[in-house]
């Protein structure tokens, strides 16, 4: 390991109490998206006394901002997030679920640790910045709303990520790899129907149930399923079914749908099918109907070439490093989840993670090696406001494992670790990992250029955001 990245990763092992200290409050505030006022502000506070201009109110999202250091190119990023779940209360570190007074609210996906651990990245970059000859820049982006709200995207839709040369990020795991695979495209809206109250008895002729419309409709996208590609997902909840009287024939109801493709251009395909499905059951019904476009994400596009770089680097930091009493809780954890849940750990590993990875993992709780790249194209069945990211600029994420091996996401066993010393180690990991890849950055231009230039073949349609101009954040 060359002197730069020992410095720096020296510099975040010497601060590590601090970052603990962080994504502990962060956790202990579980603040739902776009809401995350007092995480928001504790971090930027953290970057105003490490030297960091801080913007607040991106987007016009009173929680999103960005802390900037240094001048000139190259311009590394990293994101954070910090955003909270609802219904998730739980105590740290145990293997019960026990919630916690004073809130319904709990670090599901490990956001608490994801945001601390993209600071501390962006913190001991800015040490490098200090002492390195010559230009650059470092940005830490702090993102609301990623787990409802597409706080990026609305953040892309105005710009925020432009010009940036490579953008670093993370997300807690229960492996140690490269997030190679792509991701899910997905358009959300709500059909609102609107029909004609009656009497449903006495005078049902003279009625237009907007209900039917809604029921019509999610008949007809059940027998669209069969036709769409089969990556594609189409869900919906009735929003409105108007009103709980059986007696009077519904006047408005409501229904909401998410169109899920590989890419955003398949996802607009499938919605387009969707809304004249809903003209259909509107023909048949003889109501009307309005389309509400919700939020939105585009798919996400895995740099190749910052892939590499932090592969690198990974290899050469190396797993977590879990002691007895994180062994402990985690196989207690462990012994928490189904047979099921447990098979279905073993099959995603080895299908985002290439041949073998499951038997790698074969018994044991938490993760102790860094699996390679999978050389295989992979999909993620999930969206993540990422992807409107890696639209405007280069963009490469790692997982870190900061929980015990088949723990389920959104569940109170990882609010559980996220909250524990398993989390934290797992978050210091992936600091060291991302600020070696950004001394990298600035060391060889030619990562940069050979970065954009995959980045501008993947892109050379241009990013069209998912999310209308006339849409704000929901806050």
């Amino acid at each position: 390991m060359i002197e730069e990245k020992v410095r720096l990763c020296k510099r975040i092992e010497e601060k590590e109490e601090a970052y603990s200290d962080i994504s502990r409050k962060i956790w202990e505030y579980a603040e739902l998206g776009f809401h995350e006022y007092q995480s928001a502000k504790l971090l930027q506070n953290t970057l105003e006394a490490e030297g960091f201009q801080v913007e607040t109110g991106l987007a016009g999202i009173p929680t999103a901002f960005k802390g900037t250091f240094g001048a000139g190119r190259p311009v590394v990023a990293f994101l954070g997030e910090f955003d909270a779940l609802p219904g998730l209360s739980q105590k740290p570190g145990i293997d019960i679920q026990e919630k916690r007074e004073g809130t319904d609210c709990g670090h599901g996906c490990g956001h608490n640790l994801l945001g601390t651990g993209s600071l501390a990245a962006a913190v001991a970059v800015k040490d490098y910045l200090k002492e390195r000859e010559g230009t650059g820049t470092v940005i830490y982006f702090g993102c609301p709303g990623e787990e409802k709200g597409s706080g990026k995207t609305f953040m892309a839709r105005e710009g925020c990520f432009e010009g940036l040369d490579a953008v670093f990020c993370w997300h807690p795991w229960d492996v140690n790899g490269l997030f190679s695979s792509s991701s899910l495209a997905d358009i959300c809206a709500t059909f609102i129907f609107h029909g004609k109250a009656s009497h449903a008895s006495a005078s049902p002729h003279l009625g237009r149930s907007a209900l039917d419309a809604v029921e019509l409709m999610n008949v007809g996208c059940n027998f669209l399923r069969e036709h769409v590609i089969p990556e594609a997902r189409i869900h919906y909840a009735i929003t409105n079914a108007g009103g709980n009287a059986a007696n009077v024939v519904q006047e408005t109801a409501a229904v909401y749908y998410e169109a899920r493709a590989p890419r955003l251009c398949q996802s607009y395909e499938i919605f387009e099918r969707i809304s004249e499905v809903a003209r259909g059951a509107s023909i048949m019904t003889g109501t009307s109907f309005e389309i509400v476009r919700g939020d939105g994400f585009s798919d996400y596009i895995p740099n190749k070439v910052l892939g590499e770089v932090l592969m690198k680097n990974f290899q050469e930091a190396g797993a977590p490093d879990f002691d007895s009493e994180d062994h402990e809780l985690a196989k207690n954890i462990q012994n928490t989840f189904s047979d099921q849940i447990m098979r279905e750990a073993a099959a995603a590993v080895e299908s985002q993670h290439g041949e073998n990875a499951a038997a790698a993992m074969e018994g044991k709780v938490l993760a102790d090696v860094v699996f390679p790249i999978n050389p295989l194209k992979t999909l993620m069945p999930g969206s993540t406001d990422v992807g409107d990211v890696s639209y405007q600029a280069p963009t490469g994420q790692i997982l870190t494992a900061c929980k015990a091996f088949g723990t389920p996401g959104h569940s109170w066993q990882e609010v559980s670790q996220s909250g524990s010393s398993i989390g934290r180690k797992g978050m210091i990991t992936a600091a060291k990992v991302m600020g070696m890849a950004a001394v990298d950055v600035f060391q060889d231009p030619q990562i940069i250029k050979d970065a954009k230039k995959e980045f501008t073949a993947a892109v050379k349609d241009g990013y069209h955001c998912p999310i209308p101009d006339e849409i704000k954040p929901d806050i």
